[in-house]
């Protein structure tokens, strides 16, 4: 796994879950721009996930190949889910909803190092 590529996906993700939790506090829905950046979260993530399909072939692959597939999985679909449901909520729950893939996304980026970093014999 790519660290600074990772990094800056996790910080990325931090900072949209504060916008989104600050945009919940005062009562406000999700704009097209709030679901904008989390298109751009979610590119990123699909380059991270590239790099990290890439590596699978490198011959350093982890230790238990299929909990990584299934991380890599959740981790490309969770936020274009989450922006799917936050527009189909048109209210501080849509913005809610947000938030908190934001803040899931980081934990599945460390879970893919640290089950990328563990390689089979």
């Amino acid at each position: 796994m790519n660290g600074p590529l990772s990094v800056a996906t996790i910080i990325a993700a931090l900072v949209l879950a504060v916008w989104y939790l600050l945009r919940t506090a005062l009562n406000r829905a999700p704009s097209r721009y709030d679901l904008l950046a989390a298109a751009v979260l979610s590119a990123l993530i699909v380059v991270l996930v590239v790099v990290a399909v890439i590596g699978l072939f490198d011959g350093s692959r982890p230790s238990d190949t299929a909990t990584f597939a299934g991380y890599l999985i959740t981790t490309i679909a969770f936020v274009p889910v989450a922006g799917y449901l936050a527009r189909l909520e048109p209210t501080r729950w849509g913005s809610l909803i947000l938030g908190v893939a934001c803040l899931v996304i980081p934990v599945l980026v460390l879970r893919l190092q640290q089950i990328a970093s563990v390689t089979g014999a």
